[in-house]
């Protein structure tokens, strides 16, 4: 007969384990600013933050408290990781180079002076808990080297476009997130020599829609965040299982809104975890070249990728942050809903009759996609079969064709521009397309212009009487951002968003020097799915979206039993 200590051990080992909650919140920072990445050393948190001056890197108590920034010389850095003794940061840039991969740096803290990591360019890089080695990313692939960046090599490929890594307190294991083409979020976990590499909690979502966590300090808990655009919180889920228990418990929500959850940070102790809580609020601003000033335009609506109709009457355009579709007259009146979530939307383009609307979509699982709507409302219509990114469409000014940018492969950064046959519904390539996107047709119908895909930093010029793409400007460092014609097809106008010093230029055909025309550093600009957008309205003036939503650390105490 069992004893009462079996007896015991049997009723425990069916008695579900208690969950983890949250018994406590406390807001951290009060300025509202845009934040990337956080780190703590214990008594302080770092995260890099976008201000009126650029971007920043500063610090603040855990308890709360005055943000203070610390001054570094490495212009738009993201911060990864900090060392474990708490004297370093391993850094990243966001600096446009034509590439997702960019130097490492070392940056002392308090103060000191940066350093390279050998000459290793990945992206995402992080420390192993003992320093000896980095884990960084190059396209697809994990990569190891010394920590002075010496001996780096090929640890596994993953599938799709992976991010956000780091190793497990032990160092035996390293978890990340993995995007794809059908806008999903996953997260992964392979062993430190490469081995049994296999997704996490499959099944849990389907699709799934979980990305970017961490590990408590003692191992026991991974905690990560998990949604859609519109919703997304904070989760929590026993790393191991104990001996005296049957399985592992489900991921246990630990937030909810309506403010958006992100970048969860466990700090040292076990005791707290500080999140990003973001409420998403744009408006839409014109230039007023008279004023030198960014004034609302419709009214200064939360919304973005506004297209106007031929004869300027109409405008259609996407809300935030629930990206829906809608579509009214240029003062604001006749509003209309054309889609409704769970779809996304966005770059809505008019059809030159003024009829319909065709614009990307995607839900989670799912590729963007083109559709069709009518002005008037109805079932959007996908025009497509494939199972592949299609974006940027842009209509022929007779109307009988749309281009469109094709990303076939994510790994491989495969892309084109297609031509769609409205009336046959018949699509080709369009001849020497291959590395470009943002098709542009001219409202003249002579010319289409088309970005290259490595870095943006070439508008490439296709002339329909000679058939021939020739190279119409080159700009260095700076990226061309939303490109857009005159309605006299003289011109593009376009932004150099990702720069330093941005500014909105135009360049005029037949020329290949940019005229300045001003200056975009005052304007703290909303980053959405597809970038910060800049458009034209009927009278040639630059749209831009100002970013209104605030963005504050809180802190979360947690029972984590």
């Amino acid at each position: 007969m069992a004893g009462p200590a079996a007896a015991a051990t049997l009723l425990w080992f069916f008695i579900p384990a208690s969950t983890p909650k949250v018994t406590g919140i406390t807001q951290i920072t009060h300025d509202g600013f845009p934040m990337g990445n956080m780190l703590t050393d214990g008594p302080r948190i770092y995260v890099t933050q976008w201000r009126p001056e650029g971007m920043v890197l500063e610090q603040v108590s855990t308890t709360g408290g005055e943000s203070l920034s610390i001054a570094s010389p490495i212009k738009n850095m993201r911060i990864n990781d900090i060392s474990a003794d708490h004297s370093q940061l391993l850094v990243s840039t966001t600096e446009s180079t034509g590439s997702r991969e960019t130097p490492l740096w070392i940056v002392p803290l308090p103060a000191g002076s940066p350093r390279r990591v050998g000459d290793i360019v990945g992206r995402d890089p992080t420390w192993s808990p003992d320093g000896r080695q980095i884990l960084f990313i190059k396209a697809s692939d994990f990569y190891l080297a010394n920590a002075d960046g010496s001996r780096p090599h090929r640890l596994v490929s993953v599938p799709a476009s992976p991010f956000d890594a780091g190793f497990s307190p032990d160092g035996r294991r390293i978890r990340f997130s993995v995007h794809d083409q059908a806008n999903t979020n996953s997260l992964w976990e392979v062993r430190s020599d490469g081995s049994n590499l296999h997704q996490l909690l499959k099944g849990w979502h389907a699709p799934p829609r979980e990305c970017c966590g961490r590990w408590t300090q003692d191992g026991r808990y991974y905690v990560f965040e998990s949604g859609t655009a519109q919703t997304y919180n904070t989760f929590a889920v026993a790393d191991a299982t104990s001996i005296f228990r049957k399985t592992s418990a489900p991921p246990t929500q630990l937030t909810t809104g309506p403010i958006l959850y992100s970048t969860v940070l466990p700090d040292l102790d076990g005791h707290k975890l500080f999140v990003q809580g973001i409420q998403p609020r744009a408006e839409l601003v014109r230039y007023d070249a008279a004023a030198k000033q960014f004034l609302p335009f419709l009214g200064g609506i939360s919304a973005t990728d506004v297209a106007f109709s031929r004869d300027g009457k109409w405008a259609a355009y996407t809300t935030i942050p629930d990206g829906t579709l809608w579509r009214s007259r240029v003062e604001g009146s006749d509003r209309l809903q054309l889609t409704y979530p769970p779809a996304a939307t966005a770059l809505p383009s008019w059809s030159p009759d003024g009829t319909q609307i065709a614009y990307i979509s995607a839900q989670a699982g799912k590729p963007w996609k083109i559709f069709l709507v009518s002005a008037q409302g109805g079932s959007p219509e996908e025009l497509l079969p494939e199972n592949v990114g299609e974006i940027d469409v842009t209509w022929s000014p007779d109307g009988a064709h749309l281009a469109f940018g094709r990303i076939s492969s994510l790994n491989t950064g495969t892309i084109d521009i297609q031509l769609l046959d409205m009336k046959t519904r018949q699509v080709s390539t369009f001849p020497g397309s291959k590395g470009l996107f943002s098709p542009r047709w001219s409202p003249d119908g002579r010319y289409l212009s088309a970005t290259r895909a490595e870095g943006s930093h070439q508008l490439m010029l296709y002339d329909f009487r000679t058939q021939t793409w020739s190279v119409w400007l080159i700009e260095g460092i700076d990226n061309i951002n939303y490109p857009y014609w005159s309605s006299d097809s003289r011109y593009i106008y376009y932004d150099s968003f990702a720069s330093e010093n941005p500014q909105c230029y135009r360049v005029k055909v037949g020329e290949n020097r940019p005229e300045d025309l001003f200056s975009l550093s005052s304007l703290g600009r909303f980053l959405g799915t597809w970038g910060s957008w800049g458009g034209q309205a009927p009278d040639d003036s630059r749209l831009f979206v100002r970013d209104a939503s605030t963005q504050d650390i809180y802190a979360l105490d947690v029972d984590l039993p």
